[in-house]
């Protein structure tokens, strides 16, 4: 696997090793607007996709899970009532911003027991190998560096029989939506965020930064490389967002 020197930032190239500071200013501005725009911008839809996540992921009381690019919490609380007390959550997140959001939200909510964090690099995780039968990771994807990196991170880290589930945006599989989805990506979105969040630019990043992911099938061939097995997909909302399922064996 080789070092990339340069990727994209949005539509932007950039050198490798600038990226992941130009995302940390990206959600260190909406991390307090967070959950406020995620509502705005899918109507409230991104708490289905998330629930259906959970609903596949297949966690049993006691097992270990770690929420990948977990943000402000969506899945680790959903998670955290899965594993119950003997379980346990690590909710995960490169930015020190989302992360605290998080932190906060849970332990307004009462969860403390089952839940750590952790601030680190979904391309070189800091944990043991073999250390959790779930990692989950909504939405995050699309913002790392070296995807093939985090994947193989990502799958050193599970046990053996372990799953990985992907939620990212992905590619719309009907021409017609995939062409109101442009307009309303390239126009709303942007407006929302300068509106709601006061940072139309950031908006326009993430606009930018699902175009330029993996479509469907290069992610399951990218998670097929780096040693997953029985990997699938499913679409949701007509491709506009997609949930990618892979096992370590």
């Amino acid at each position: 696997m080789t070092e990339q020197s340069t990727t994209h930032f949005g539509y932007k190239t950039v050198d490798a090793d600038e990226k992941v500071g130009m995302v940390a200013g990206v959600f260190d501005s909406v991390a307090a607007k967070y959950d406020v725009m995620n509502d705005l911008m899918s109507f409230g839809v991104h708490r289905i996709w998330k629930q259906l996540t959970i609903d596949q992921s297949g966690v049993r009381p006691g097992q270990h899970v770690l929420d990948l690019a977990g943000g402000t919490g969506d899945l680790a609380i959903k998670l955290s009532r899965r594993v119950g007390p003997t379980g346990s959550v690590v909710l995960s997140d490169i930015n020190a911003s989302m992360l605290s959001v998080g932190r906060d939200r849970l332990m307004n909510k009462g969860i403390v027991g089952n839940v750590s964090y952790s601030q680190a690099n979904a391309e070189c995780l800091p944990f043991a190998d073999n250390s959790f039968h779930c990692v989950t990771m909504a939405f995050g994807l699309r913002n790392v560096t070296d995807k093939d990196k985090a994947l193989a991170s990502i799958f050193r880290v599970l046990k053996p029989g372990g799953r990985l589930l992907v939620l990212e945006f992905s590619k719309p599989v009907l021409p017609l939506l995939s062409k109101a989805y442009d307009a309303y990506s390239f126009t709303a979105l942007p407006l929302m965020g300068k509106l709601v969040a006061g940072d139309a630019d950031s908006y326009r990043y993430l606009a930018e930064s699902i175009r330029m992911h993996p479509d469907q099938q290069a992610l399951k061939t990218m998670m097929n490389a780096v040693g997953f097995e029985n990997t699938s997909y499913q679409n949701f909302t007509g491709g506009v967002v997609a949930l990618h399922k892979g096992f370590k064996l």
